[in-house]
């Protein structure tokens, strides 16, 4: 092979035709043009032919609207099997690119009432099942036949595809090289060749003020889309009160590990302290299906992912008080063959003061009784100590001393139990500015006192932390240095 041969490169600009050695000898028969399409590279191929040729020689292009890109699409196969049988989604996503669809503009008040179809046709669920997204797509190829044999199309190999979206996204597969190595293909075949190509992007640079004009038209863009959207949710919200907090929690119980027996579920209710609300209709407790355990390490693991919301309002009435924040009390139980249970675990958890997601683990213990016979009572006949009162797990409700004594009640630590708390907080404070939130003396403020106080105590533990260090670092040391120093002082 000569040497000249052995290197070509190629400069495409997007859907730019470049005409294989194959197209050239198919198109300039007439016989074989039949589209309009055909007709028209019928001509582009002649006026190459009087130009000189075309330059490229193993490089060419299938763009958008040749026969290449139908196929191509249609013949991918969605898994390997060799008698696969494509379903109606395969079908549908297969002809997407060809699906352009007008759309008009239609008013926001039109709209507002459209945007949820409540009871969907089975026609209609099979028509809006399918990413309608017009896409353009354009294939570099490679013609990688034998030296002086081009125009075989066993041969073609896709060495890039370009896809760009109604959205305006770019996609490249492969991508650029880069620092990378060269792509490689090997063809099948006695001699066993090896190709090598890269990738380059050769578009010319963004001016800055060609980039500064394009950032203004996307914000200007993004403003309308903007209002458009607030057009078609509106503006009718319900706001609470002045002085009025309201707390929307979606919770989860996800799983609880560590516990001795299997088919556990989970018994929680939420306790609203005092200056807290909620809806008649609004449900303050659960219990969870009952689920068993697999081994996960060294823990036997319960995935319950049992979901639960709960809507609660906050109102202030004495400005001087902290406001307590409510507490979700919970008991694990299992569940034998004969269908009695036994407690195993207690547990309480204060629902964060701060919005957003949270993910709590939260150990837990039970009572237990002194000697075997209490244990085997436990293993065949369920019975256990339990507590008739599950505030007791903290300070009770009904207990109005001042100190709450728990001296001689035996417990035992068992496992854990873990939350997902997504926390959601709505009040006019966050709307008002600091300076009128500071002289109203409003929620956020008792908020603040309360995130205050345990900003205290990360401190207190923070130099707990850095005491054993010290510890740690003083006990390394030789006993001769610390001596000397010591006399030294």
């Amino acid at each position: 092979r000569p040497p000249e041969d052995e290197e070509e490169v190629a400069e495409v600009g997007w859907q730019e035709k470049l005409f294989s050695q194959f197209e050239v000898d198919l198109y300039l028969k007439e016989s074989a043009c039949q589209t309009p399409l055909d007709w028209q590279y019928h001509e582009e191929i002649r006026k190459l032919e009087k130009a000189g040729g075309r330059k490229n020689c193993r490089i060419f292009t299938y763009t958008d609207h040749d026969r290449f890109t139908n196929l191509e699409e249609l013949c991918q196969k969605v898994t390997d099997l060799d008698h696969e049988v494509p379903s109606y989604l395969v079908e549908r996503m297969a002809n997407v690119r060809r699906r352009r669809q007008e759309r008009r503009p239609v008013e926001a008040s039109s709209l507002k009432s459209k945007i949820i179809t409540w009871e969907p046709s089975e026609e209609f669920i099979k028509n809006n099942h399918v990413i309608n997204t017009p896409v353009q797509t354009m294939y570099i190829m490679g013609d990688l036949g034998p030296y002086g044999k081009l125009g075989n199309r066993e041969y073609e190999n896709v060495l890039c595809t370009i896809k760009v979206d109604g959205n305006g996204v770019i996609t490249v597969k492969p991508d650029f090289n880069g620092t990378k190595g060269p792509y490689r293909i090997e063809l099948d075949g006695e001699k066993r060749e090896v190709w090598e190509y890269t990738i380059e992007n050769a578009s010319a640079q963004v001016k800055p003020e060609e980039e500064e004009r394009e950032q203004r038209v996307f914000r200007d863009l993004y403003g309308r889309h903007k209002d458009y959207l607030s057009g078609l949710v509106g503006t009718d919200f319900e706001m609470p009160l002045p002085g009025t907090l309201r707390l929307f929690m979606n919770g989860e119980i996800v799983s609880a590990q560590g516990y001795e027996y299997d088919n556990l579920y989970v018994h929680f209710f939420l306790e609203l302290p005092d200056q807290w609300s909620s809806s008649p209709f609004q449900q303050l407790s659960g219990v969870t299906q009952t689920c068993a355990t697999k081994t996960v390490g060294w823990d036997n693991v319960a995935y319950f992912c049992y979901p639960f919301t709960v809507d609660m309002f906050y109102t202030q009435e004495d400005e001087d008080s902290l406001p307590q924040w409510p507490v979700l009390y919970f008991e694990v139980l299992s569940l034998d063959f004969w269908q009695r249970y036994r407690v195993e675990g207690y547990g309480s958890l204060v629902l964060p003061a701060s919005p957003g997601v949270h993910m709590l683990t939260i150990p837990t213990w039970r009572p237990v009784d002194l000697g075997t016979v209490a244990e085997m009572r436990r293993f065949f006949i369920g019975g256990s100590p339990e507590l008739e009162d599950l505030t007791y797990i903290r300070i009770p409700s009904t207990f109005k001393g001042k100190r709450l004594s728990r001296f001689g009640f035996r417990t035992e630590t068992t496992g854990s139990v873990t939350f997902r708390l997504c926390c959601l907080q709505q009040s006019k404070a966050f709307l008002e500015n600091s300076a009128l939130r500071q002289r109203m003396q409003s929620v956020l403020d008792r908020l603040g006192g309360f995130s205050q106080q345990s900003s205290v105590y990360n401190v207190l533990e923070a130099f707990q932390r850095a005491r054993r260090r010290m510890q740690e670092a003083r006990e390394s040391l030789p006993q001769d240095l610390i001596n000397t120093s010591a006399s030294t002082v």
